[in-house]
């Protein structure tokens, strides 16, 4: 086990834009672009208190675009949040041939981030037992999380923070109902069967190619994922080629989708125990409310506001009984 540590606290100030007006469009784009990743992931925290004083988190770092950028935010926001919290970034290598098990360990060394590099050989087990054509990402998801919860304990961590976005949220709730018939999607906060790690998502109002430009803007040194991209034919990215077909056709498909997760009227499903528990016996046909904005879309909020992040703020905890998670 290899660790690093070091403050980690970074202001996440811009250059003045300088070289012309090509280098200055792109200052400003990649200022907006960051702009509505910080405000998307405030809000999150927001709504559901993923973050409260004291917080010690292990942020899941596999070297994909999706988590640097989450452990960029969370240092960043780390240096102007009202409430102090710790980040402690985590590398799980997994054993897949060719990993550059340096790259991650002397990018966190140089930024004098708190890191730590576990090894454990989940590649081999997840090739033996999964057959020829399924597919890896249920088991290895399992594998890694059971060590990154034992990793956090061993580290004083309480909570364990996962890179999904929107995109990874839209893909979980179609391959539910399509292939499980649960109407079900990623929840951004889940407590582990033993009760004492939470689990939470706070890029889930995030959109993916967000994320893909400041990862680029910032230089991450991206390091790809074999297991999941030596399988073209996976249900996760049939779906996430529907999701593609869909915006083509209708743009703002994505948006209105996470906006339409944000706006649940129970009464129009088909449960009949979740009629029973609400106490409904029949349906109003009355107006819709009016929809929640996209997070990208709304007036930028306090970043984190202290009363929804204070010690003690409300905020329900699903058990972890979700599947699919990196």
């Amino acid at each position: 086990m290899h660790t690093t540590d070091g403050s980690g606290r970074t202001d996440g100030a811009e250059g003045a834009p300088s070289g012309g007006p090509h280098e200055a469009k792109h200052a400003r784009d990649a200022g907006r672009v960051g702009r509505r990743l910080r405000r998307a992931l405030g809000q999150a925290i927001a709504d559901f208190a993923l973050i409260a004083e004291g917080d010690r988190i292990l942020c899941a770092v596999s070297g994909g675009k999706d988590s640097f950028a989450l452990h960029e935010l969370l240092v960043e926001l780390r240096a102007r949040a009202p409430v102090t919290f710790e980040v402690v970034a985590v590398n799980v290598d997994q054993g897949q041939p060719g990993f550059p098990a340096d790259v991650l360990p002397r990018y966190m060394a140089e930024r004098g981030h708190d890191f730590v590099a576990v090894k454990e050989d989940t590649y081999s087990i997840v090739t033996d037992k999964v057959p020829q054509g399924k597919t890896y990402c249920s088991l290895c998801s399992r594998l890694r999380r059971a060590i990154l919860y034992r990793v956090a304990r061993e580290r004083g961590c309480n909570k364990v923070a996962l890179g999904h976005h929107r995109d990874d949220v839209l893909a979980t709730l179609l391959m539910n109902l399509v292939f499980a018939g649960q109407l079900k999607a990623m929840p951004p906060k889940l407590v582990c069967d033993e009760g004492d790690i939470v689990v939470i998502r706070p890029l889930v109002y995030c959109a993916e190619a967000d994320l893909a430009a400041f990862a680029a803007e910032r230089a991450f040194p991206i390091i790809p994922c074999r297991l999941c991209g030596s399988q073209p034919n996976s249900e996760r990215r049939a779906v996430g080629e529907l999701l593609e077909a869909l915006e083509a056709r209708q743009p703002g498909a994505r948006t209105n989708m996470l906006a339409a997760l944000r706006n649940v009227r129970p009464s129009h499903l088909l449960d009949a125990g979740l009629w029973r528990a609400l106490g409904l016996s029949v349906a109003a046909d009355d107006p819709a409310p009016a929809p929640l904005p996209p997070p990208e879309a709304a007036a930028a909020p306090v970043l984190v506001p202290a009363a929804r992040l204070a010690a003690g703020a409300p905020g329900a905890v699903v058990p972890a009984t979700e599947d699919g998670g990196r």
